[in-house]
Parts: C-alpha cells; sequence; structure tokens
C-alpha cells in the first residue's frame, strides 16, 4: 500500500491534475471526481495545491464519510532514506553512497564516514518527480461505503480579472476586454470545465499570494497549441455574473492565460474635463481633469481600463461592477488646458433676532479659460452644505444641494457662468 501511494503522489507531481475549475475574482472553488471500490478513499495532494487551499474549504461531495484524516507525507527524496544514490564529485566522477536523512541531505560512504551534499550534486537510478523535495498532503476518507463523488477545495492561487481596453477616436470609440486567469502554482492543470464568476464574494481565510508573472507563449508553441476556448455569457447567479468556457483547456502552472472576452456596443460615449468640489465663500483656481463617460449594452465585471486616443495610450485606471446600461464615469488626471477662476460674492445676509446671520445669498461665478485647438465640454459639481439651501430655480434641498454647470467651451475662448446659492440655517 505504500509504494501504491508513493508511485500516486510521484504521478501528481509529475503530471496535470484533470480537473473542473470555478474560478472567482479572488480565489478558485477546484473540484476533482474521485471514487473507490472499498470503504477508505486516499487523495493525495501535491504541496503545490495545498499551498493555496482556504483552512475549513474541504468537502466531499456525493459520497458519505465517517471521517476524515489529513497528514503530511515524506516528499520523493526522502522515500530513499537508506537507499543507495550517487554523488558527483570533482571531475566528473561519482559515487555511491547511502542517503541517511533528507531533510538536509546527509549521506554515508563506503568508508562509514558522514557528510552533507547539494541536491544538485546527487545522481538516482530512476528519474526524479518535477518537484522532488516538496511534500504531499493526503486526505483519507472512511466511508460506510464504496462510490463515487467530487472532492472540491478553495484555493487563493487561482484566480481571475477581466481588463478593458477603450479606443477612442474622432468618430467615436469602442469598448473591448480581455480575461486573465492566474495560476500562481509550481502545479499545472488539465480543466475539463470552467466557469468564471464576476461579482462581490467573500470568503474567510487565507492570503493572498503574489499574482503569477506574465507569460506569452513563444510562435512554436503558438502553432502546436489546441484550439483556445471561448468565453460565454451564462447569465446571472444571485446576483453574481457567469460566464463558461467552451472548451477544455490546460492551465500551466505559475502562467496567466489571456482569452478574448468581452466586445460590448456603447450606447454613449462623452469625453469631457470636469471638477468636482464642494462650495466654499474663499476664491479657488486651478485646471479641470480629463473625464470620460460611456454606457454599454452588456454588464461589465470590474477590472482595470487603459484608454487610447488616436491609438496611443492616455492613461489606465478602474471601473467597477457595472449593469447592462448602466452609466460608467472615470478620471485619467488633468488637463493643463483648461483652467478656472472661481470668485464668490455676498449678495445679501439675514439676520434672527439676536443678530446671527441666517441667511445668506451668494453669487458664485466661473470663469474658464481654453487654450485648446478644438471645443471641449466643461462640467462643474459643487456640492453645498446647509440646513436649506436654494440653487438657482431649483426646489429647496435639506443638508445637501448639488450645483452643476455644463459649459462648451470654444476653441482658445473664455466663458462665463453664475449661479446663485441661498443658504438658510434659520
Amino acid at each position: 500500500m505504500r509504494h501504491i501511494l508513493s508511485l500516486a503522489i510521484a504521478l501528481s507531481f509529475g503530471g496535470a491534475v484533470a480537473t473542473d475549475l470555478r474560478i472567482y475574482p479572488s480565489f478558485t472553488e477546484v473540484r476533482e471526481p474521485v471514487s473507490t471500490a472499498g470503504t477508505t478513499l486516499t487523495v493525495a495532494l501535491p504541496q503545490e495545491a495545498w499551498a493555496g487551499v482556504i483552512p475549513g474549504s474541504l468537502d466531499l461531495e456525493g459520497l458519505a464519510f465517517v471521517s476524515a484524516l489529513q497528514n503530511l507525507e515524506p516528499n520523493w527524496l526522502a522515500t530513499l532514506e537508506g537507499k543507495t544514490v550517487y554523488v558527483m564529485r570533482e571531475g566528473g566522477r561519482t559515487e555511491p553512497v547511502t542517503l541517511i536523512r533528507a531533510r538536509d541531505l546527509l549521506v554515508r560512504d563506503s568508508a562509514g564516514r558522514y557528510f552533507t551534499v547539494q541536491f544538485t550534486q546527487l545522481q538516482f537510478d530512476v528519474p526524479p518527480p518535477s518537484n522532488p523535495l516538496s511534500a504531499s498532503q493526503t486526505l483519507v476518507f472512511n466511508l460506510p461505503r464504496a462510490g463515487s463523488g467530487i472532492l472540491s477545495y478553495l484555493t487563493r492561487s487561482v484566480s481571475w480579472q477581466p481588463r478593458y481596453t477603450l479606443r477612442a477616436s474622432d468618430a467615436g470609440a469602442q469598448l473591448s476586454a480581455l480575461a486573465d486567469i492566474r495560476n500562481s502554482t509550481d502545479l499545472p492543470y488539465e480543466v475539463k470545465n470552467t466557469e468564471l464568476y464576476a461579482g462581490d464574494v467573500n470568503v474567510q481565510g487565507g492570503g493572498f499570494p503574489p499574482p503569477a508573472p506574465m507569460m506569452e507563449l513563444d510562435s512554436a508553441a503558438r502553432a502546436t497549441a489546441a484550439p483556445a476556448p471561448k468565453i460565454q455569457n451564462a447569465g446571472d447567479l444571485r446576483g453574481l455574473y457567469k460566464y463558461t468556457l467552451s472548451t477544455t483547456f490546460r492551465l500551466p502552472a505559475n502562467s496567466v492565460v489571456t482569452l478574448p472576452f468581452l466586445n460590448p456596443k456603447l450606447t454613449s460615449f462623452d469625453r469631457y474635463v470636469g471638477l468636482n468640489t464642494f462650495f466654499s465663500p474663499a476664491t479657488q483656481e486651478g485646471t479641470f481633469s480629463r473625464f470620460y463617460r460611456f454606457k454599454a449594452d452588456d454588464r461589465l465585471p470590474g477590472g482595470p481600463i487603459t484608454v487610447r486616443e488616436e491609438g496611443r495610450i492616455v492613461g489606465q485606471t478602474n471601473i467597477g461592477e457595472t449593469r447592462k446600461g448602466g452609466e460608467v464615469e472615470f478620471t485619467l488626471g488633468q488637463d493643463p488646458d483648461v483652467a478656472y477662476t472661481r470668485t464668490v460674492q455676498t449678495v445679501n445676509q439675514a439676520r434672527d433676532a439676536k443678530g446671527n446671520v441666517s441667511r445668506t445669498t451668494y453669487k458664485v461665478t466661473y470663469v474658464l479659460e481654453s487654450s485648446k485647438t478644438r471645443s471641449v465640454r466643461a462640467e462643474i459639481t459643487e456640492r453645498v452644505g446647509g440646513r436649506r439651501i436654494v440653487i438657482d430655480s431649483l426646489p429647496p434641498a435639506q443638508n445637501q444641494a448639488i450645483a452643476t454647470l455644463k459649459v462648451d467651451i470654444p476653441a482658445g475662448a473664455r466663458v462665463t457662468r453664475s449661479f446663485t446659492v441661498v443658504i438658510d440655517n434659520s
């Protein structure tokens, strides 16, 4: 039995794990089919897989069990303790020695002398697995009866994220997306069925492993690779966005597999310079920020977005989860070509019986100046606080009101706009 178990561990080290994956933004549910003809089910998980497992997430579906034991098995090299291995000496000469301890590579030569070596000095009669110094976790389930089921667990080592590119020009804009599926372990996966989920899903325990490096296949690998799966929209699941992959695929160790994701149509698109500020009676001046705003005919999972104008990158940021037809708005930094000066004039004040100011009327004036060679839309949002606020002819508001100005500034022009604010604190 010990020999059979060691062989199973060696095979799991050398080859990819065949599994189903349900991949979320920060973790993945791994689902592996298992079966047994007896009342004991033994499953060996390589340490590469175990390193990212969220504690308390292991489950056996479809098979009732009486008890389960999790145990750390020795690594492949430890199974050779007491056996003959070979040490490479200077000049290329090899010498047979007995492996005494695998953990510090203590050996004994034919003269009975003990010394330690480096792993790179060792030679073997059989080919070692890809990770000969890595241990494995063994799960032993005691079952009331034989049968088949699914072993599942959650891991932080596999995740996915969409990334968007917004391509804009004078002719309009297009939005496209790619999906990055990351595997930050030394364990490859042969994935039969894949589901991707986007949305807010929180699970307990476990830290986040560092992201796997971006890897790109060379031309020879591309030429022999199997056809890439396509990502298909599979509807929603209680507030989550669900997608499936059309075919099986291989997720190599320490890799990122990138697949085309979405090509939604934009139902509206705007570029403008914007300013978001709070009311103050003080004079202010500065420059506007570059804003983008759009709506799409498909729901958009949250992720990073890169904006290109005329093919050139003009900025990157992140967008949140957005429903179909929802508005996406973000800024990419300052625009020094559009400046403003804001002044505030106190028009009148009213006082209560004790002489305290109870009501004040202000006139807020913006002078907008553009040095651009084309016209630009400017949008100003100013939040005003008070017990009761009236802005121009808008209905009164309690606690907070919003003043907005939308102005088209011609090329190289100066434009002045004003609004009135009444703050009543009586």
